[in-house]
C-alpha cells in the first residue's frame, strides 16, 4: 500500500504486478517504467521486472488500514490479465468484500476476461469497476463493462489520444479524462475534452478532469473552462458487508 499522487484516488494496492501491452494506450506505460526503476532499487516485489506476478502477502494489507480509504487496485498491473489465475482474482475480491469501509477502484483493458469471469465474483457496493478507453478503436470496451455485475462502473479516458464524440454513457457512473505525460506525450485536443465534459453533463454522469499532461504536467495543470472538475460518484461506505 502506498499513498498515491493520482488525483482520483488516495492509496494504491498491488496484489498483482506486471502486465503486457494490448493497445495504443499502453505505448508509454508508466507502470512498466516504474517497475524498472523499482527493480533497479532492489525492491523484491519487482525483481522480475514487468512479468505478471501475484503477491499473497498483499492480501492481508487492507485489513490493517484505519478509517475509510479510496484505493486504486493494481496501479502496477491489470487484475484481469490472462496470466492472473481466477482463483487469485477471487481472493482479491474476498478481501474487498470483507473491507466494506473502503472503496476499491479496479481498472482493466481486458474487458473480455472481465465479462468471462464477472459472474463468479461477488460485486459488493464498494467495488468500482472501470475500463480504459484511449480512442474510438477501443470504445467497444465500454459495452463489456456495461454488461458486468459491477455496481459502480467508470471509464478512464487516459491517455486520451483521439476524439470520443459519441460515447454511450448508459449505466456509466463516472468518467475520468487525462492527457498523456512523459518525454514524448501524444497531444490531446482541448475540444475533445470539452466535448466529453458536455456529454457527461447531458447524461448526468460524474466528470473528473485529471490533467492536460505534456512534458511538464504540473505546469499544464488541470483546469478546464477555467475550473477544476473533481466530480465523483456518491461514496457508499460502511463498516462491514
Amino acid at each position: 500500500m502506498a499513498k498515491s499522487s493520482i488525483e482520483w484516488t488516495e492509496l494504491t494496492w498491488n496484489p498483482t504486478t506486471g502486465c503486457s501491452k494490448v493497445s495504443q494506450g499502453c505505448k508509454f506505460c508508466y507502470a512498466e517504467i516504474m517497475s524498472k526503476r523499482l527493480k533497479a532499487m532492489g525492491v523484491e516485489k519487482y525483481k522480475d521486472n514487468f512479468q505478471v506476478r501475484t503477491h499473497e502477502k498483499e492480501l492481508k494489507t487492507p485489513y490493517t488500514w484505519k478509517g475509510q480509504k479510496i484505493v486504486f487496485v493494481n496501479s502496477m498491473s491489470d487484475l484481469f490479465h490472462e496470466d492472473v489465475p481466477l482463483d487469485f482474482i477471487k481472493k482479491v475480491f474476498k478481501v474487498m468484500n470483507e473491507n466494506g469501509q473502503h472503496i476499491f477502484q479496479i481498472l482493466t483493458k481486458r474487458e473480455k476476461r472481465l465479462l468471462e469471469v464477472h459472474e463468479e465474483l461477488k460485486w459488493t457496493h464498494n467495488i468500482w469497476m472501470g475500463v480504459s478507453v484511449e480512442d474510438q478503436k477501443v470504445e467497444y470496451r465500454i459495452d463489456y463493462l456495461r454488461k458486468s455485475n459491477a455496481r459502480v462502473k467508470f471509464l478512464s479516458l487516459e491517455p486520451l489520444i483521439g476524439p470520443l464524440p459519441n460515447l454511450n454513457l448508459k449505466n456509466i457512473d463516472w468518467v475520468i479524462v487525462g492527457g498523456e505525460s512523459g518525454h514524448k506525450p501524444r497531444p490531446m485536443d482541448a475540444d475533445w475534452v470539452i466535448n466529453i465534459q458536455e456529454q457527461c453533463e447531458k447524461a448526468e454522469v460524474a466528470f473528473f478532469f485529471k490533467q492536460w499532461g505534456g512534458k511538464n504536467k504540473k505546469k499544464s495543470g488541470r483546469l478546464l473552462n477555467g475550473k477544476t472538475y473533481d466530480e465523483m460518484p456518491e461514496l457508499e461506505l460502511q463498516q462491514s458487508v
